[in-house]
Parts: C-alpha cells; structure tokens; sequence
C-alpha cells in the first residue's frame, strides 16, 4: 500500500477567528500553530502546508499567566558590538500586542520556508473586528486556554 500525499489542489482552507478577550497567551499560541500548520486536519503531511487561516480578535486583552509580563524578556541585537536591546514582554505587550502574539506563534512553527509561509496565514488585530469577513470564519472555542481565576 502506498503513502497518501494530498496534492496542492485537493488542500482545502477555511478560515477561523478567535477571540483572545481573557485566553492565556501560550495555549493561544499552541492552537494557533496546529491549526496553521494543519496537524489537526487527516490529510496533514509535515512537508506541505496544509494548514487553515487563523484570525486572532482583541490581541491586546490576551493574558500571561504568573508574573511573566515583568520577568521575561525580548532580545534584539542590531548586529553592531554592544548592539543589543531588551524589554520586557509586558512591555511590548502595551505597546505591540499583534507583535507579540505574532512572536510566541512563529516560535512554535518550524524555522523554514515553509513555517513563514504557514505563519502568513495568521493575521492578529488588537481590536474586535477585522477585515476578513468576506472569508466567512468560523468562530474557534478555547476554553481550555481561559485564564483560571
């Protein structure tokens, strides 16, 4: 018996929107890369991209749990001697919420042409609505990603 490979024109995309009002921002993150990358569909294959479109809503209502906003931090260097910078994750937070829900994605798809062109498929506002309403998205519960009080 032969191994399936689905072909480009057999992939079907749907689209998902996810609303991350009170979502802990690693298990946000952790759903978000399997659905990209199409680990939850029967056809998946690690070497083609057969993953779905993810919307990500009200980016900057996204929780970190503990006191991670103050402790971890982001490195930057700009390649020059004594050319690095750092922040905290708060921080950027604040200032760049789809940024930094953006990092924690791509951290968890792989490091090759084909993790970019799974995480161009992931678009992250910071506001409760988007563009992408054309696409007709399907609405994508998390509720084990709450944040527990």
């Amino acid at each position: 018996m032969r191994t399936y490979s689905p072909k480009a024109s057999e992939i079907q995309r749907a689209w998902h929107v996810i609303d991350a009002e009170g979502l802990v921002l690693g298990r946000v993150a952790t759903e978000v890369a399997r659905i990209l990358r199409g680990k939850h569909k029967p056809i998946y294959t690690p070497h083609l991209d057969t993953g779905d479109h993810v919307i990500i809503v009200n980016a900057d209502k996204i929780v970190l749990t503990s006191d991670k906003a103050d402790k971890k931090l982001i490195h930057r260097h700009s390649g020059y001697p004594g050319g690095i910078r750092q922040r905290t994750f708060g921080d950027l937070m604040t200032k760049k919420p789809a940024e930094a829900v953006r990092r924690s994605v791509r951290g968890m798809l792989p490091k090759t042409r084909l993790g970019r062109a799974q995480l161009s498929k992931l678009k992250i506002y910071a506001g409760p609505t988007h563009p992408h309403a054309a696409q007709q998205p399907q609405p994508l519960e998390l509720e084990h990603a709450r944040a527990r009080s």
